[in-house]
C-alpha cells in the first residue's frame, strides 16, 4: 500500500509539473514583454526619484563666492616703480597699493580709519599728532614693523635728495618714534587735514637704511624686491614682447600676505599686466585673458553687448572744472566769467555722459564738511549771460563776436585728448559762442603736451579734473600763494587772488572743531561764489570694467584710482552652491 501511494504520488508530481510548468513554457514569449517594460517602468521610477533628490537638494542650495582663484588686471601703461614714496602713475600706485599699507587708510564708507594704526590723536593745539601702532606687526619678509621704520619713511620723504613727490607736504614736521610703537608728528601750525596725509605707505628701514638718499629713487627695491605690509606681496616680473619700453609688457604676479593684519587675501594671486594701447587691452579682455580693465573712460563699444562684461563706476571725491585764468586776457574781467557761468548748460552736458555723477556748483563737494549751498554759482540762464555781457559793454559785431572797445571777447578752451573731455569741452565751447564768445578750442594732442600747459599754465581757460578728497581743506587750489610761479606745485589754476579767500583758506584749516571750521570757510565760499574764477562742472568716476561680478567690490566713493583696492583683501572670484545654515 506504501508503495502504491508513493507511485500515485510522483505521478501525479509529474503530471502536475507537466500541467503547470512545461506546458506554460510555450507562453512565454506572450509575457515576455510585458515583463520587460515593467521592469524598464521601474528603472525609471528609480531614476527619477534619483535625480529629482538631487535637484531639490541644489533648489535648497545658495550659489556662494568662495575663497581661491587668479585674478588679473589689465592697464594701459608701464611699470617703472613700486615704491610709495614715488609711485605716481596708474600702473605703479596699483602696484604699490597691493604691496605696501600705511598708517591709516580708508574704509568702505570712504572714512578714515586705521591701517598698521591701532589709534591716533591730536593734542588740544591741534600740532602734535599721536600714532599707536597694532601690536605684531611684520614686514612681508618677517622682519618685526617698529615705529622706526614710520619714523624712517618720513625722514626719505623730508630729505631733498631722495627726490619724493611727497616732499612738498611735509616741510618742516618733526617726526619721532617715543617707542617700539609710538610715532609722534609735531607741525609748526595747525592742520586739521594732517591726518589725511598718512595714508601713504611705508618703507622697511632694515632693506632702505643703508641705500644712500642720492640713490634711493633708483633702488632695486623699488622694482625687482619691493618689501611691504599690505595685502599682497611681491613674487615675479615677466616681460614679454622685447626689451624696449614700447614695445614690452610686464606681467607683475603677486600673493597673498600670510601675515597682513586684516587677514590673509581670499584670492589665491593677484597679477597685474600692462598693456601699450587700449586695443590691446580689451582685446585680451574679450580673449578671456583678464578678469578686470583699468584706464577707460567710456566703455567701448565691442564690450557693450558682452553679456558677462560689468561696469563699476567707483565715484571720485574729485571735481572737473573749467579754470579760468584770472590774471590776463578778457577772462580777467569778472563781468566776462559771471556770464560765461551763466551761459553753461552744466546739466545738459552732464545729462550726456553715460554715467550718472552729481554736480559741482562750489569748491566744496555735496555732503562735504563746510559745503553750503548758499554760495552756489548761479545756474543755466542765456538770457541773464547776454544781459551780462550787454551791460558790461560787449556788444555783438555783424559777425555774432562781441567786442568791448574794439576788443574781441576771444580766449582759448584747452581739454586733454580723452573721449569724455573732448566732448564736455565741445559742448562748452559751442554753449559759449551762443551768446557771442569767439573760443577757439584746443584738445592737447598728447598727454604730455597737456600736462606741460597745466604746469606752465598756457592757457586762457582749462577743463580739469582736481582731487578733493574727504577733507574740505582746499587751499592748494585756492589760495593766492600757490598761483606763484615760485609755487612747489602750482595747482592754483586760476591764479585766484583774493585777501579774503586767503585769510578764509588759512583759518578754516587751522580748526579742529567741524563747527568752527565751517563757519570760518564762509568767506571763501562767497568771495568764490562773486569772483566766479572757474565753473564747476560734476564729479568724475573712476571707470573699472570686470569680466563678471567680484565679490566684496562695491561702488563706494573713493578718492585715487589705487583705492579701488581698498578692500582687495576680501575680493572673491570664485563661486560654489553650499546649504546655508
Amino acid at each position: 500500500m506504501q508503495r502504491r501511494q508513493v507511485e500515485e504520488l510522483g505521478a501525479q508530481a509529474e503530471h502536475r509539473l507537466e500541467e503547470d510548468f512545461f506546458k506554460r513554457l510555450e507562453r512565454l514569449g506572450n509575457v515576455k514583454r510585458f515583463v520587460i517594460s515593467w521592469t524598464l517602468l521601474l528603472v525609471l521610477l528609480i531614476g527619477s526619484v534619483v535625480a529629482q533628490t538631487r535637484n531639490l537638494s541644489t533648489y535648497y542650495q545658495d550659489l556662494v563666492p568662495v575663497p581661491g582663484g587668479t585674478y588679473t588686471e589689465g592697464i594701459v601703461g608701464s611699470f617703472t616703480n613700486a615704491n610709495p614714496l614715488y609711485a605716481t602713475d596708474i600702473v605703479d600706485s596699483s602696484v604699490s597699493k597691493l604691496i605696501f599699507a600705511g598708517l591709516l587708510t580708508y574704509d568702505q564708507h570712504n572714512q578714515l580709519a586705521g591701517d598698521l594704526a591701532d589709534t591716533w590723536a591730536v593734542n588740544s593745539a591741534g600740532t602734535v599728532y599721536t600714532v599707536h601702532l597694532r601690536p605684531n606687526l611684520s614686514w612681508q619678509d618677517g622682519v618685526p614693523l617698529t615705529a622706526d621704520d614710520v619714523v624712517f619713511t618720513y625722514r626719505v620723504i623730508q630729505t631733498p635728495d631722495a627726490r619724493s613727490p611727497l616732499n612738498n607736504s611735509w616741510r618742516g614736521i618733526k617726526v619721532t618714534a617715543t617707542d617700539a610703537r609710538t610715532v609722534t608728528f609735531t607741525l609748526p601750525n595747525p592742520l586739521a587735514s594732517f591726518p589725511y596725509s598718512l595714508t601713504n605707505g611705508l618703507v622697511p628701514k632694515h632693506l632702505l637704511g643703508s641705500v644712500p638718499m642720492a640713490d634711493m629713487r633708483s633702488s632695486a627695491f623699488n622694482t625687482s624686491r619691493p618689501v611691504g605690509a599690505g595685502p599682497f606681496q611681491w613674487q615675479a616680473i615677466e616681460l614679454q614682447g622685447g626689451g624696449s619700453v614700447d614695445t614690452r609688457e610686464e606681467h607683475i604676479l603677486l600673493r597673498p600676505f600670510t601675515g597682513y593684519h586684516a587677514g590673509r587675501a581670499k584670492l589665491s594671486s593677484f597679477v597685474i599686466r600692462t598693456f601699450r594701447s587700449q586695443e590691446q587691452l580689451v582685446s585680451s579682455f574679450k580673449a578671456q585673458e583678464l578678469n578686470a580693465l583699468v584706464g577707460l573712460t567710456d566703455v567701448p563699444d565691442e564690450l557693450k553687448n558682452d553679456g558677462s562684461m560689468r561696469a563699476y563706476n567707483l565715484p571720485l571725491t574729485a571735481a572737473v572744472m573749467t579754470f579760468f585764468r584770472t590774471t590776463d586776457g578778457v577772462l580777467a574781467d569778472v563781468k566776462v566769467r559771471q556770464a560765461l557761468v551763466s551761459a553753461s548748460n552744466v546739466p545738459g552736458i552732464m545729462g550726456s555722459l553715460n554715467y550718472a555723477t552729481v554736480a559741482v556748483r562750489e569748491p566744496l563737494l555735496k555732503n562735504q564738511l563746510a559745503y553750503n549751498p548758499v554760495f552756489q554759482q548761479p545756474g543755466y540762464d542765456r538770457a541773464s549771460a547776454n544781459a551780462q555781457l550787454d551791460a558790461d559793454g560787449w556788444l555783438r559785431g555783424a559777425d555774432g563776436i562781441r567786442k568791448k572797445e574794439g576788443k574781441p571777447l576771444s580766449f582759448q578752451l584747452y581739454a586733454e585728448n580723452t573721449g569724455e573731455y573732448a566732448s564736455v569741452s565741445k559742448q562748452l565751447a559751442a554753449q559759449w559762442r551762443s551768446v557771442g564768445a569767439d573760443v577757439k578750442l584746443v584738445i592737447a594732442p598728447d598727454d604730455a603736451t597737456f600736462q606741460n600747459a597745466i604746469a606752465y599754465h598756457s592757457y586762457d581757460a582749462v577743463l580739469y579734473g582736481i582731487s578733493i578728497g574727504v577733507d574740505p581743506d582746499t587751499f592748494v587750489y585756492w589760495h593766492s600763494s600757490q598761483a606763484e610761479a615760485s609755487a612747489p606745485i602750482r595747482l592754483n589754476l586760476s591764479e585766484y587772488q583774493s585777501k579774503t579767500a586767503d585769510a578764509a583758506l588759512e583759518t578754516g584749516r587751522t580748526r579742529l572743531d567741524p563747527a568752527l571750521r565751517t563757519e570760518k570757510y564762509k568767506p571763501f565760499l562767497q568771495s568764490w561764489q562773486a569772483d566766479a574764477p572757474a565753473l564747476g562742472m560734476y564729479q568724475p568716476r573712476f571707470l573699472y570694467i570686470t569680466n563678471g561680478t567680484v565679490h566684496g567690490l562695491g561702488e563706494q566713493p573713493i578718492n585715487t584710482d589705487a583705492e579701488r583696492f581698498t578692500n582687495v583683501n576680501n575680493w572673491q572670484i570664485r563661486e560654489a552652491r553650499k546649504t546655508p545654515k
